[in-house]
């Protein structure tokens, strides 16, 4: 009987094969690889996440009067853009389900039809997720939705029965589902590759309910005669990992936040290092192996750069993942404000280079075989046609045929005669462009080109701070800038013609230069006849096509952080961004320096918003430099930082608070962290038991580190080693950079124990490329200076901070480099309790205070 069961599931194995080989339906084949049906090969895709008809998105679009087709339309057409052909989300069940699990046909539904209708339309495919286990609230306060997630929560949905009905219910009707748009139901449509059955459920019982779980919401899902791969997300609880395999899964989903999650601030340094490689502890499972990955969120969130996401997708290839999706993309009517989520952001109009960034991560997922390893960071930074750097924020893609950058570049493309695909912003040896906004360049035919220019993008605030739909932290503007085109198919005074609807805009071409404003365009060679049109249909897009807000800015804004300190009788150069509705007449520096009236000095425009000026030595002196900013146009001054409407010439001019500069003699301590000033920069994870308290002295302030136990389990990781550490990251870069530090000899901890007997502290200083050297000091009870010669610091591990998301991924990196410590490239101060610790030492409570840091 066993052998005649075992024939007839081998049987239906076959049969099932077979169906998939006649239709395009992803099937997993014998090495847990997920192909297409009709071509059988690897399925290789790369997206977002995007939430317009759902929650947050779906309210704020009633509450600014959007129209959300037109605004999913526009977004969409930015996806093919970008390259993406996957997305993925957790479907808002809460919102589109009753307490029973009955599916609503409701407008949340009906948008999320039409969304995917417009993808199909563009080529993408998709993988959902119908459950979220969410309420709809988030950043807001929760809604009283109908849905059964809300009645029971997470936990309760994972092992109350009627919580399970509920679930088997909605999945059921949730796959029947015919969207009205396509007229095919979820479980048919030959554009949706798989499902993920739920959204990071966090079980925690034993193994045989869990497999119990999974294979009831796996029946009700194959009830429909679905045959597509299901997925159970695995890098929860991973302890269960046999269970869920166990159940009868296709395969396991994960997610990666390298840098943690809010922050609340822009992450300074340079994260390579954290996403050096994506390692899977139980990579070699044998029902693992057998399984196909998906990554279905990931982000390097509160990172502002653009060189880390195609690192993130060729760790990500190394570890066999095939399919990914960024969370999450910014609905365009959200980004000036990013209130959704603060802690990510991501959209081609407001954040063009991330975007660009994100682009290159879809050509790596397409380019970069499974299982391919490029070695250890700093060697990986180049890896197949792609090259990635911290130190110039730059990450590209070249080949014969592409082109691709997010930031300026002097590398010459190989073959430029033969290139069809151009994408980047800033400058490179075949564009040069002085707006900040993103460019595409695509060959259509010998000879004719297709130019899109989006508008310029300037961040004016914290992106990752606590946000508003009141407050702007992003701007767009349509200015008209000079552009450089260098390609051998275009020659030089090539013909330019406006091809997007409403665009008059007409310019001529001067050998190869000409001036340009935001929209699309046809450049077409001298002497070149085409038949070529803007209603003509290219790839999945239609020429004429653009989509880009309009200019956001209202007022004039100077972004711009004063040094905190200076070097007396040395000239200091100043540096600026200035935004207003029209090119000011003039931008002043006003310095005091010497005396109460102050030195006017003028700013030089470098390029596009980017202002610089230099005080001369003169006027730096010992004491207080103070300067303002003061922006001058035709209807008016304004003055910075205060922002106000006069000129510190004007005899009514009340502003008291000027951008303010320390100046101090060549030789002096140097402090890298200061607990009052920076504590709210630092790191670390959370403890309860941790304060920052004021000290006597005016100005002064301890952050006090109370840890209870160095080692807690992870409820996520069980099984997971054993590390005994607490460590705690600060950017200094910005107080390290233009300072001499050739004299500097010691590091020095300015605290005490707040134990009874001394405690040890590892300092390490982090360079920027990833190289930590670090020593051991050991701190008692009394306040004082506790130094470290920093001839003696010692090659050390770097603790990946902030800590990453699943929490099994590595806890250290260790660098292969070798060199000796240069001060100049140390950007990271690093600090740590364990390092040094007896086994005995490590299961005590440990206590310190820190007041400072500084380097003499």
């Amino acid at each position: 009987m066993k052998r005649l069961r075992g024939i007839i599931f081998f049987t239906v194995c076959l049969y099932g094969y077979a169906c998939a080989q006649k239709t395009n339906d992803v099937y997993v084949d014998q090495n847990g690889v997920m192909r297409w049906g009709k071509t059988k090969q690897e399925v290789q895709g790369f997206g977002v996440n995007y939430t317009a008809p759902f929650a947050h998105a779906y309210r704020s679009a009633k509450k600014l009067n959007v129209d959300l087709e037109k605004a999913i339309d526009d977004d969409v057409y930015h996806f093919a853009r970008l390259g993406f052909d996957a997305y993925r989300v957790h479907v808002w069940d809460t919102e589109i389900s009753d307490t029973v699990g009955n599916l609503l046909e409701n407008e949340h539904l009906r948008l999320f039809d039409y969304m995917l209708k417009k993808m199909k339309e563009r080529g993408m495919k998709f993988i959902l997720t119908p459950i979220a286990y969410w309420g709809n609230g988030y950043p807001e306060q929760e809604e009283r939705t109908p849905g059964f997630s809300r009645k029971y929560g997470k936990d309760a949905c994972l092992t109350n029965e009627d919580a399970i009905e509920a679930q088997e219910n909605y999945l059921f009707q949730f796959l029947n589902h015919v969207n009205p748009y396509t007229n095919v139901a979820y479980k048919n449509d030959p554009d949706v590759v798989a499902f993920e059955i739920s959204n990071e459920p966090h079980h925690r019982e034993e193994p045989a309910r869990v497999t119990a779980f999974i294979k009831r919401m796996l029946q009700s899902m194959r009830r429909t005669g679905c045959k597509k791969p299901i997925f159970y997300n695995i890098s929860h609880s991973i302890h269960l990992v046999d269970a869920y395999y166990a159940a009868g899964i296709d395969g396991g989903t994960f997610q990666w936040y390298p840098t943690g999650l809010g922050a609340q601030h822009e992450l300074r340094g340079n994260f390579l290092p954290n996403v050096d490689r994506y390692t899977i502890p139980f990579a070699a499972n044998p029902k693992f192996k057998k399984g196909p990955k998906i990554v279905y969120e990931f982000d390097a969130a509160d990172v502002g750069r653009s060189y880390i996401y195609p690192a993130i997708a060729r760790s990500f290839r190394a570890a066999g993942i095939q399919w990914a999706t960024h969370f999450a993309y910014d609905p365009t009517y959200l980004a000036y404000a990013n209130t959704e989520y603060n802690t990510h952001y991501m959209n081609l109009a407001y954040a063009p280079q991330k975007a660009l960034s994100l682009k290159l991560a879809g050509e790596v997922f397409h380019h970069i075989p499974m299982n391919k390893t490029y070695g250890d960071y700093p060697a990986n930074s180049s890896f197949g046609p792609f090259y990635v750097s911290y130190e110039k924020d730059l990450a590209e893609m070249v080949t014969d045929e592409k082109f691709i950058y997010t930031n300026n570049t002097t590398t010459n493309p190989p073959s430029p005669d033969k290139l069809n695909e151009i994408a980047g912003t800033e400058n490179s040896p075949v564009v040069t462009y002085e707006g900040t906004g993103a460019y595409f360049l695509d060959r259509i035919e010998g000879g004719v080109w297709r130019l899109e220019v989006m508008p310029d993008a300037v961040w004016v605030d914290n992106i990752f701070g606590r946000n508003s739909l009141k407050k702007e932290v992003a701007v767009v503007n349509w200015r008209t800038w000079p552009m450089w085109i260098n390609l051998p198919d275009l020659g030089d005074d090539y013909s330019l013609v406006s091809i997007n609807e409403g665009n008059n805009y007409t310019t001529k071409v001067s050998g190869r230069s000409f001036n340009i404003r935001p929209g699309t365009y046809l450049l077409v060679r001298k002497g070149t006849v085409t038949k070529v049109k803007g209603n003509d249909r290219w790839k999945n897009i239609t020429l004429k096509e653009f989509v880009a807000p309009t200019t956001t800015v209202k007022k004039t804004y100077v972004i711009h952080s004063p040094r905190s300190v200076w070097r007396n009788g040395s000239p200091m150069n100043i540096q600026a961004t200035v935004v207003s509705t029209k090119e000011p007449e003039s931008i002043e520096v006003s310095v005091y320096g010497r005396g109460w009236r102050p030195k006017v000095i003028q700013m030089k425009r470098v390029s596009g918003y980017h202002y610089e000026a230099t005080i001369p030595a003169d006027d730096v002196v010992e004491g207080f430099l103070r300067y303002y900013i003061t922006v001058n146009e035709a209807d008016g001054s304004r003055t910075f930082p205060s922002d106000i409407n006069a000129k510190p010439s004007d005899w009514d001019f009340y502003d008291s608070r000027p951008y303010e500069v320390h100046i101090l003699k060549n030789v002096f301590p140097l402090h890298l962290f200061d607990a009052l000033q920076d504590e709210n920069r630092l790191s670390r994870h959370w403890l309860r038991t941790s304060s920052v308290v004021p000290l006597a002295d005016p100005g002064d302030a301890e952050v006090r580190i109370v840890i209870e136990k160095l080692f807690s389990a992870d409820p996520e990781n069980a099984k997971g080693e054993k590390i005994y550490d607490y460590s705690m990251r600060y950017f200094c870069g910005d107080k390290i950079s233009d300072r001499d530090l050739s004299g500097m000899k010691k590091i020095i901890v300015r605290g005490h124990s707040l134990n009874e007997g001394l405690e040890k502290i590892q300092l390490a200083l982090v360079t920027k490329r990833g190289m930590a050297y670090g020593g051991i000091l050991e701190i008692n009870t009394q306040t004082g200076d506790y130094a470290l010669d920093i001839g003696g610091l010692k090659k050390v591990k770097l603790v990946t901070l902030p800590r990453p998301y699943p929490t099994f991924l590595p806890y250290f990196f260790e660098s292969n480099l070798s060199e000796p410590l240069n001060l100049g490239d140390v950007e990271v101060l690093q600090i740590s309790i364990g390092p040094g610790l007896s086994e005995n030492e490590v299961e005590k409570k440990h206590a310190v205070a820190i007041e400072s840091i500084r380097l003499e």
